[in-house]
């Protein structure tokens, strides 16, 4: 671990949601590296977590996890009560420096096979999960903080196939471009990410070991390949040190250049 790299976030607490696996974990470990005490919140794979904390702290980092299960009413407040518990031997105020809500779920169902519920389910964990964690959130975070919305490419390329699942990011760069004029007066940046298609456990069963799944991934970037977890937890890094200081209100786009 870098002295560079300790000092960019050193003494920061950030909550990562969905934060033990693919992409958050990704996020939750640059996180660490960068000097940042990393809350990794988890909804149902209590040993992902324990690798992800376990992985960080033998790495020189600190981290612990956070139980909540998002897509239910009280979803939020449980959440920020877990981490009150959990966040005691870091901080005694409870207070937080950035929150990245990169936790969510897909449907891969067209507008004629959605039903009611899976859309609700898609819309609680995708939508309303992350506005309510902010809202919970700001008597904890600290003035000149950081939200990091974790978006989708799927929210501006036409995708009928997973028509809600970009739906709920359409709303979600929607509430980062909100957000971001609410709380500007304090400091605090918002600002999103938008990754395309990831090498993650979600994708791996049509495309790991396929090449032409590979192949037909990677030609659809303009930079030629899969994008990795760490390719878009190095955007979020960045996005949560004071080098972003004046973006806010932005989703960055981080598919690789998909069809441009």
């Amino acid at each position: 671990m870098s002295a560079n790299a300790l000092q960019a976030l050193h003494g920061k607490l950030a909550l990562v949601t969905g934060g033990s696996r693919g992409i958050g974990k990704a996020i939750s470990e640059r996180l660490a590296r960068d000097g940042a005490t990393v809350a990794v919140a988890y909804g149902r794979d209590e040993a992902a977590a324990a690798d992800t904390v376990e992985r960080i702290t033998k790495d020189g980092g600190q981290a612990f996890a956070v139980h909540a299960e998002l897509g239910r009413h009280g979803d939020a407040v449980r959440l920020w009560e877990a981490f009150d518990e959990a966040s005691r031997p870091y901080t005694d105020s409870g207070a937080v420096d950035i929150v990245v809500n990169n936790a969510g779920i897909g449907r891969s169902a067209p507008l004629a096979a959605l039903t009611e519920e899976g859309f609700d389910e898609v819309f609680a964990v995708n939508v309303r999960a992350p506005f309510f964690i902010v809202q919970q959130a700001l008597p904890r975070l600290r003035d000149g903080g950081r939200i990091v919305n974790v978006s989708s490419g799927a929210a501006r390329l036409a995708m009928p196939e997973i028509i809600a699942y970009g739906a709920t990011k359409g709303a979600l760069d929607t509430f980062t471009l909100n957000l971001a004029q609410e709380l500007g007066p304090r400091g605090i940046t918002v600002n999103g990410v938008a990754p395309g298609i990831v090498d993650t456990d979600v994708n791996a069963a049509w495309l790991r070991g396929n090449p032409e799944a590979q192949a037909h991934a990677a030609s659809m970037a303009a930079l030629g390949r899969v994008g990795q977890p760490e390719d878009i937890a190095d955007i979020v890094a960045f996005l949560a040190s004071d080098d972003a200081r004046w973006v806010t209100g932005r989703v960055i786009d981080a598919t690789g250049g998909a069809r441009l």
